[in-house]
């Protein structure tokens, strides 16, 4: 949701935002059904005033004029009845199209129309190079048995999994290396809910319907699972003035994600890397306009520092305007080398969502001189686990089929070196 201010005086703007997004919506179609629904609110407001001045009217008029004033005020309640149930209609036709209108991109996104378009900023690390042929990491975590895709399937479905022996401890040493180096920067630590309200889910740009639905909804509630903390994160200042000078508040918020996943992917979706269940540690911004592409760059650092502690290859490209989604106005992505597709792979993202999802929440800061303003929202990926598994067991295989753990987990892991099969 934006200003709809700024949308009435820069219509043309706004088209250029839409037009670099790639999103098709009728611009014209809903400043003209702002204008109405402002006259009918203008309308409602007089008749209102009128109503209550006759009251005033009629305990102090004399009999004559008393009547007179009955009858007008008998009018003004049926057209205003009819009125509020005009405006009504309204109101819910304008919060409908405005719910779905997308953040602008911001003057320094690269130009684009899709993934083709994304810019290349860096490629960090050397790839590893085998004399032998690398297997994928599905192979190796079902030999390792470590990963059990078969029994997954069975209790609960396709595209779930159980993560044994070395498996379940890698991703817990995972989540522990993340959030001690978030905690060390400020971070505060938080398990979060793994469902929420819709008003969360929609009030951060997740819908449960459409084409691009992810949010599984519990039936016969207002629940839905989570496909990220950024939700919960987001839903826990909701509806709140919060003071300036705490700004910003940084959150590493930990919980289990469930995503649809209705798609095909192709060949590169199969094992870990789309699934219905993973664990992630999600870092989550509020802070002032003027301080959100600065700590958008910070998290995009964090982001980096944990891939290069973990000793991986990777890569950060700028996400063009045309691939940014409905909420980001501006976004990064960090790949890493997989060998076992001889590709690139997404591991994390992170994205300045400015206002957006502020204003659809009702997230607000008293500055200093006593303004307030809506706050800036940031999110980052610190490490979703199971694409982390792939990255780690595919660079770090070794020709017996064993796998290394790198140096900066084997701390968490009980001093573990290498998983074998036990």
């Amino acid at each position: 949701m934006l200003d709809i201010k700024l949308i009435r005086e820069n219509p043309n703007k706004v088209k250029e935002g839409l037009k670099k997004k790639g999103m098709e919506f009728d611009l014209d179609y809903l400043l003209a059904l702002d204008e109405k629904r402002r006259k009918k609110i203008q309308e409602v407001d007089d008749m209102r005033a009128r109503q209550n001045a006759l009251s005033e009217e009629i305990a102090n008029a004399r009999k004559s004029e008393r009547d007179k004033n009955i009858a007008e005020s008998k009018e003004i309640k049926i057209k205003l009845g009819n009125a509020e149930f005009e405006l009504k209609a309204l109101e819910e036709e304008f919060k409908e199209l405005t719910s779905k209108f997308p953040n602008f991109p911001l003057d320094n996104v690269p130009a684009g129309v899709g993934e083709k378009d994304n810019v290349v900023l860096r490629e960090v690390g050397k790839k590893p190079q085998f004399s032998f042929e690398p297997k994928d990491h599905l192979e190796l975590g079902t030999a390792l048995d470590i990963i059990d895709f078969e029994t997954g399937a069975k209790v609960s479905g396709a595209d779930f999994y159980y993560l044994k022996n070395a498996g379940a401890i890698l991703e817990l040493a995972l989540v522990q290396y993340a959030l001690d180096l978030l905690f060390k920067e400020g971070f505060i630590p938080c398990i979060t809910p793994d469902l929420a309200r819709s008003k969360f889910y929609l009030g951060t740009g997740y819908m449960p319907r459409g084409p691009e639905a992810q949010t599984y909804t519990i039936e016969d509630s207002d629940l839905g699972l989570i496909a990220t903390a950024e939700v919960t994160l987001a839903g826990m200042h909701a509806d709140e003035i919060m003071d300036g000078g705490n700004l910003p508040i940084q959150y590493a918020g930990y919980s289990h994600c469930f995503r649809r996943e209705s798609g095909s992917y192709g060949k590169y979706s199969k094992g870990l890397y789309r699934v219905h269940q993973f664990t992630k540690v999600e870092m989550f911004v509020y802070c002032r306009s003027e301080d959100s592409p600065k700590i958008h760059e910070e998290l995009l650092g964090h982001e980096e520092k944990l891939w290069q502690g973990l000793g991986i290859p990777y890569r950060v490209l700028e996400m063009c305007a045309g691939d940014l989604g409905a909420q980001a106005a501006r976004k990064f992505d960090l790949e890493a080398w997989m060998p076992g597709r001889k590709d690139w792979g997404e591991v994390t993202s992170t994205s300045n969502t400015t206002d957006y999802q502020s204003r659809r929440l009702g997230i607000r800061y008293r500055d200093t001189d006593g303004k307030i303003n809506f706050v800036h929202t940031l999110n980052g990926t610190a490490i979703a686990t199971s694409r982390a598994i792939i990255a780690i067991l595919e660079n770090y295989q070794q020709e017996d089929g064993s796998v290394k753990i790198p140096e900066v987990l084997q701390k968490y892991m009980g001093g573990m070196k290498v998983i074998i099969r036990r």
